[in-house]
């Protein structure tokens, strides 16, 4: 598999042909492959590639249902049969190759358990009395998320060995590389497999890179080994050597990245190199064997290699992320939601149906009725009239459907007094990254601005981020503080979302000194007797809210009010868009879950 010298492959190209020779040897034992790129011609000249090395990889739809996937009874033949006729699931069609996973982001929660739990045993779940059947097979998941948008499941994105990003690359300088494998060489590869071991000094310098990355999950390692073993058996070697374990590095502990390695964990790897103590006779009578499979290499050597190799292949973007990562104190972002989830009867995405009996609002959904009650019919007495089928009522299965309700998120933004200017800047920067990210989770964002006498709705809901940049840039700052006004408003504006169906969330962004009363007039005391009083209203209501803290300390009065309003309460005296957009999409999983 090499290149000439006249046209230039991006490596990434390269990397995603080498991938379809190890699949072509080892595709249940690398897991498989999440392939990051959108729709275009590069994807699909890859899996054109795929289909032809791999003619058993079955595509799995999104949708496709439980029994579909893992196998059940085939309801035609057993009616016409009249005896209970069973049909192979997709997994067990997939034994021993390969599964295909488009939009892969959006596999619900129980689809990736289902998958992983049989992709981990190898073997389909099965009843009483019923033999097991075997289906080991490695997945290529379609990652087609954008940059703002929560990826591949973590749990599923673990358990696959080779991670490809081709969403950068331009189809113009692709082309398919020679030799991919022909059926003996795969087969004669395979063999070889069989035979290959790696030496503790390889484990141990794998084990230690995949640390310093980050990649703490256990089978990035082993994924990791296992890759090196099918390169050197593509090479025909029975061994593997030092150039299998870095392009390994590369492509498995790599993109797996967390962190950069420090200087101090440089320092660290630099003493192993160092010549070691002369060894002691009594504990070592006999020199080693000159056949010992044990490498001459010593580990932190290798090491220093490995981690150079991975180090290498990480784009500079991804470099300068993790860099920022590690010198900031940031709270963990968590994948966003779609809204939130509620059962409905007659609308909605279809979830597996129940037993139950219709009726009430809840309708009969025949085809999980007739698939309860056949396999029952042989202990039924035969119903009279010629009937077929003799009915009870626990074969009764009734629909269910699933609604997103949409999201909504309101900022109360403060905009007097005479550091108004710095935080309506931050602030202006926060809901633009909160509308980024908000096409993700199919929430909408609202904003409130007030100063002087009154609370105005600055931005009505909306995901357009041209109308937010319009209606914040000619945001004036300076004046009062009518913070009661303010509550009132969002109480308003929140309670008329809720009766649309959506669910609402306040951030209100102020110091919680009020200066205005709900009349108009000013007065401390007055003005923080009616902000108290409306914060204990959104208290009642039950609403999720968020207050940030923007004074220079934190104020008394602040938490007082977030206390009143049940909110999260979270100071923040310098205020940062990147840390304000971070802090509300982390505490916004939790409250999305109070809504309710």
């Amino acid at each position: 598999m090499t290149t000439g010298d006249v046209d230039p492959v991006p490596d990434a190209w390269v990397d995603a042909q080498l991938a379809l020779a190890a699949l072509q040897v080892d595709p249940v034992g690398l897991g498989g492959v999440r392939l990051r790129a959108g729709h275009g011609p590069v994807r699909d000249a890859w899996l054109k590639q795929l289909r032809q090395t791999q003619p058993s990889c079955i595509r799995i739809p999104l949708r496709t249902d439980t029994e579909r996937l893992l196998g059940g009874m085939d309801l035609s033949a057993t009616v016409r049969q009249g005896r209970l006729v069973r049909q192979p699931g997709l997994l067990a069609q997939a034994h021993g190759g390969l599964v295909l996973l488009p939009m892969a982001e959006r596999l619900d929660p129980q689809r990736v358990a289902q998958l992983t739990q049989v992709q981990e045993r190898g073997e389909l779940p099965t009843g009483p009395n019923q033999a097991a059947e075997a289906a080991r097979f490695g997945i290529v998941a379609l990652d087609e998320s954008d940059a703002d948008e929560a990826g591949l499941a973590p749990r599923l994105a673990d358990r696959l060995g080779l991670w490809l990003d081709l969403s950068q690359t331009d189809l113009s300088q692709c082309r398919e590389l020679p030799d991919l494998l022909s059926p003996d060489e795969c087969s004669d590869a395979r063999q070889r497999l069989l035979s290959i071991r790696t030496t503790p000094q390889q484990v141990e310098a794998v084990c230690r890179i995949a640390a310093l990355l980050g990649a703490d999950s256990l089978r990035a390692p082993v994924q990791a080994l296992r890759l090196a073993c099918v390169l050197a058996a593509l090479q025909q070697r029975d061994q593997v050597d030092d150039d299998d374990l870095t392009t390994a590095a590369r492509l498995v502990l790599a993109p797996r990245a967390t962190r950069l390695p420090g200087p101090e964990t440089a320092e660290a790897e630099a003493a192993p190199a160092a010549d070691p103590p002369p060894p002691d006779p009594a504990q070592h009578p006999d020199p080693p064997s000159e056949d010992s499979p044990a490498s001459d290499e010593p580990v932190g050597t290798l090491a220093d290699l490995l981690l150079a190799a991975a180090v290498a292949s990480l784009p500079p973007h991804l470099l300068d992320r993790l860099q920022a990562e590690r010198s900031a104190s940031g709270l963990t972002r968590e994948a966003g939601s779609s809204g939130q989830a509620r059962q409905s009867r007659d609308r909605g995405r279809p979830l597996p149906p129940r037993p139950g009996k219709p009726g009430s609002g809840s309708r009969l959904h025949l085809l999980a009725t007739l698939r309860a009650a056949v396999p029952r019919q042989g202990l039924r007495q035969r119903p009279a009239g010629g009937a077929r089928i003799a009915w009870r009522a626990e074969d009764f299965h009734v629909q269910r459907f699933e609604q997103r309700t949409p999201s909504c998120l309101i900022f109360a933004l403060d905009a007097s007094g005479s550091a108004a200017a710095q935080r309506l800047a931050e602030a202006k920067g926060a809901v633009e990254l909160m509308l980024q990210q908000s096409y993700a989770r199919r929430d909408s964002v609202c904003v409130l601005a007030f100063r002087q006498q009154q609370a105005t709705l600055l931005l009505p809901p909306t995901r357009s981020l041209v109308r937010a940049k319009r209606a914040l840039a000619g945001l004036p700052g300076g004046g009062g503080t009518p913070l009661a006004a303010a509550l009132q408003a969002a109480m308003q504006q929140a309670l008329a979302l809720r009766r649309n169906g959506s669910s609402p969330m306040l951030v209100v962004l102020s110091d919680g000194r009020a200066n205005v009363a709900l009349s108009g007039l000013g007065g401390r005391v007055q003005a923080q007797q009616d902000a108290q009083a409306w914060a204990r209203h959104w208290g009642q209501s039950g609403l999720p809210s968020l207050w940030v803290d923007t004074s220079v300390q934190p104020d008394p009065r602040a938490r007082e009010l977030a206390g009143w309003m049940g909110a999260s309460y979270f100071p923040m005296p310098h205020v940062q868009a990147q840390r304000m957009a971070s802090v509300v999409q982390d505490l916004s999983q939790p409250l999305r879950r109070r809504a309710n």
